[in-house]
């Protein structure tokens, strides 16, 4: 807004993306949309950002389909920096993150609930939770988990040492975004902790599934992707809809065509 107060072009990068719900995620649904509007150049992660932008009414010209400069950090630190920490488990590795604000009230014990149940019912397995230091969280977390046989807690590590467990992994729950993109990325299949995600395109394409909260749910998707070879390899073998590792470059490209 400062920026666009004071006329200076505004340039989005990731733009494009939607739920469609104003608080889901909250409070960056609404956010990426009052940035899109005062935008004078819109750098979308995919065809589908794109499109959800001419829905809008947003010019054609100002829009740019660039892929995700994450993917282009992963890549490269997949490929050329060693993890800081090493995780030495055992069994089968199943990745959790959860913390959005959505699931404050009563959604991350539903997920620990289900949780829970998938590490007693299937024991080749490690249950490594990446615990967000957010209190609404953490306490819930640890109360629900702390001791459980198969499940084990950590403090979120460095970007290197989480690439590398992602790629280690048989299987990610996740509720964050840019993680639901890496699982894509890596072909590490992926279970939304969530009802609705504004990365369609990994539902789409099959790299990725809604499951919520319900623990239910969560544990029969997960015993089906663990123990189903097919079924893992259908998500594994899906195409990543999220960039080739190349959008920097483009982003840098289409900035010093217009700028300069």
């Amino acid at each position: 807004l400062a920026a666009y107060y004071s006329r200076i072009p505004v340039v989005h990068v990731e733009a494009g993306l939607r739920t469609g719900d104003p608080y889901a995620p909250f409070p960056e649904e609404m956010n990426r949309r009052l940035i899109d509007r005062i935008a004078a150049l819109l750098f979308a992660p995919t065809a589908a950002a794109r499109r959800n932008l001419l829905a809008e009414g947003i010019s054609d010209e100002s829009i740019v389909v660039t892929g995700n400069t994450e993917i282009d950090a992963l890549l490269y630190v997949r490929k050329s920096v060693p993890p800081r920490i090493r995780f030495d488990l055992p069994g089968r590795i199943v990745l959790v993150t959860a913390h959005r604000r959505e699931s404050f009230s009563g959604g991350i014990a539903r997920i620990c609930r289900g949780l829970r149940r998938l590490a007693e019912q299937n024991r080749e397995i490690t249950i490594v939770y990446s615990v967000h230091p957010n209190p609404h969280v953490s306490r819930v977390v640890r109360d629900e988990l702390s001791g459980v046989e198969r499940v084990t807690l950590i403090d979120p590590p460095d970007y290197a040492s989480f690439v590398h467990l992602m790629a280690d992994s048989a299987l990610i729950l996740t509720d964050s975004g840019g993680i639901q993109e890496a699982g894509a990325a890596l072909h590490v299949p992926v279970l939304v902790l969530r009802e609705r995600t504004e990365r369609t395109e990994g539902l789409e394409t099959g790299a990725a599934r809604l499951v919520g909260t319900d623990p239910e749910r969560i544990v029969a998707a997960a015993e089906e992707i663990l123990s189903d070879p097919a079924a893992s390899a259908r998500m594994r073998e899906a195409r990543n809809p999220y960039g080739d590792g190349n959008a920097a470059a483009k982003i840098v490209r289409e900035l010093e065509t217009r700028f300069t």
